[in-house]
């Protein structure tokens, strides 16, 4: 490297930091609901560990001895040492997908649906979003990506991927479907296919995608189909924990149904619920499956562990969209994402506490850590400009009396 270059990449971070929005990676001990930084211990109320299983030792613990159980040749692999085409693919990969597709038809099967989707799982949800969208695209078919505005940068990222002189892709207003219905009023009619991506859960903001009403825009032209990223909402949403999807009856509508296990899963990995021949053809076209060593079959079998479980975490459920929806209420509406919404009703987890300036962010999140709580500022690029924030996560292992806490700091 170039003594030119080193000033440059020096130059760049030292701007960073006079713009407050220099990152640097924390060292961390978890223990249980709390971290260890700097060694204060604090309540954790950044993590996306939504149902609090991350932290669960017990859970931990019964999960150990049931694989202690098993006959040595038996047990799960620590790696998987291979791509899932070579010799990654194992029986806990297979079984996962089998799980999961069974979790997908009895949810649709309470609705009095039969429609069969297949899953595919992937490494990670990153993994996934740079891969479906520029695998879906590569047939010789005009194409149009509509997608929202604040998708996940994975996603983002997917799409840039997918650009060619068949695909274009334009960002639609942030939940703004009369825009969006612009966009494909708009479209060309040499262009065979609309795909509309969005989250169904955003993670900065919180709020919920109206799956309802992308539905109806699609039911309107045939060319359109839904790739739905369920990240946030799996776990948390929905009678059995499948998503905004299932606790809107949108399960059947949509083409492409996302979902991760790094978040309420306590796991690593993601999957898609698809038809079989897309399926296929995501084995034949997806890069980041085909070129990736799967993960290890120990991490596929505690995913297991906790699916087997996720249907009957309603309790969990239930107890973190009260504590959510108490927080989200006592904000300031300056401070809110939506200063002008009224009725305040439960979306996620996820409660922004909006400042706008990166320093007041900043201030914000060593106040609260003086006061005990593991907040952390999130800045623009990650949001956009002015609206830097606290992001407050809410999980079931926090108590009312944690909540009540919070709120006084606010």
């Amino acid at each position: 490297m170039t003594s030119s270059i080193v000033v440059q990449l020096q130059e760049s971070l030292t701007h960073m930091k006079s713009q407050q929005q220099y990152r640097s990676l924390p060292s961390l001990e978890h223990q249980g609901r709390y971290v260890v930084s700097q060694g204060k211990t604090l309540l954790n109320i950044a993590s996306n560990d939504y149902l609090g299983l991350g932290s669960d030792t017990e859970l931990q613990s019964e999960f150990l001895k049931q694989i202690d159980r098993l006959p040595a040749a038996q047990r799960p692999k620590m790696s998987a040492t291979s791509s899932r085409l070579l010799t990654g693919n194992d029986t806990q990969l297979q079984a996962l997908e089998s799980e999961l597709q069974a979790w997908y038809q009895a949810a649709v099967g309470k609705q009095g649906l039969s429609t069969p989707k297949s899953v595919l799982v992937f490494n990670s949800g990153y993994h996934a979003n740079i891969g479906i969208l520029p695998a879906l695209t590569a047939l010789p078919v005009k194409t149009l990506i509509l997608a929202d505005k604040l998708v996940h940068a994975s996603i983002i990222d997917g799409m840039r991927l997918s650009q060619s002189k068949l695909v274009t892709y334009r960002r639609y207003r942030h939940n703004d479907y009369e825009h969006l219905a612009r966009f494909i009023e708009q479209a060309d009619e040499t262009v065979e296919r609309i795909i509309i991506v969005t989250e169904s859960v955003f993670s900065m903001d919180g709020d919920r995608a109206d799956l309802l009403q992308l539905v109806q825009l699609k039911a309107k032209d045939a060319r359109i189909e839904l790739y739905v990223d369920e990240a946030h909402a799996i776990g948390v949403l929905g009678d059995t924990g499948l998503g905004l999807a299932e606790e809107t009856n949108t399960l059947t509508d949509i083409d492409y149904l996302v979902g991760t296990f790094g978040k309420a899963f306590a796991s690593m990995g993601a999957y898609i619920m698809c038809d079989e021949v897309v399926k296929q053809w995501m084995i034949n076209a997806m890069r980041p499956l085909i070129f990736s060593t799967a993960l290890p079959p120990i991490n596929h079998a505690w995913t297991r562990f906790i699916l087997a479980k996720m249907p009957n975490l309603t309790h969990q459920r239930t107890h973190l969209a009260q504590i959510s929806i108490k927080l989200s209420r006592a904000i300031d509406q300056q401070h809110r994402a939506s200063p002008t919404a009224q009725n305040i009703s439960y979306d996620s987890p996820i409660i922004p506490y909006i400042l706008g300036d990166n320093a007041c962010a900043l201030g914000k999140a060593q106040q609260l850590q003086a006061a005990g709580f593991y907040a952390l500022p999130i800045r623009p690029p990650t949001v956009p400009a002015n609206t830097a924030r606290i992001r407050l996560v809410m999980n079931a292992k926090l108590t009312n009396e944690d909540c009540e806490r919070l709120i006084q700091q606010l």
